[in-house]
């Protein structure tokens, strides 16, 4: 066996880890409901803030990930903690229904038990480009669609 670090080796990543634990405690985990169980954190209060608590939360979203990608986390457990900010935002635009899916959903904290999964248990590796050609591809018919859409709408106004 060489003697290089693996990326599961716990000297190299308990610094951004516990700093990542903490952010996503803060997060989605801060405040306790008095006299239950129930626990919100800073991204839901912030989030009741029209689009602009959304986009804090998904720019303090981003530098998690980049953080745990710049430590060697995979493309796919990036493409998977993407699409945890990802569908916090886009849910969190939505009056009232974003409020109560951010006091649940803790995109934050999933991420954190991910990138803890791919250093403690060696899950979600390998590549993302399949995810990412399907992405690409839904979006090409999409474009195609639209398009159609629109000549078929054209269409129909002249004639």
């Amino acid at each position: 066996m060489d003697n290089e670090l693996s990326p599961l080796d716990p000297i190299e990543t308990p610094t951004e880890l516990v700093w990542l634990d903490r952010t996503a405690d803060i997060l989605d985990n801060k405040f306790r409901l008095p006299g239950t169980d129930f626990r919100f954190g800073v991204d839901a209060v912030m989030g009741l803030i029209p689009y602009v608590g959304d986009i804090m939360t998904v720019v303090i979203g981003g530098g998690m990930i980049i953080t745990m990608y710049r430590k060697g986390a995979s493309g796919k457990l990036v493409m998977k903690m993407l699409s945890n900010v990802a569908l916090d935002a886009m849910v969190g635009t939505i009056p009232l229904l974003g409020d109560i899916f951010d006091f649940r959903y803790r995109s934050h904290r999933r991420n954190v038990n991910l990138m803890k999964e791919h250093y403690e248990e060696g899950k979600h590796r390998g590549s993302a480009w399949g995810v990412i050609l399907l992405i690409l591809a839904l979006i090409m018919l999409l474009f195609v669609l639209i398009f159609y859409g629109v000549g078929a709408l054209i269409h129909w106004v002249v004639s």
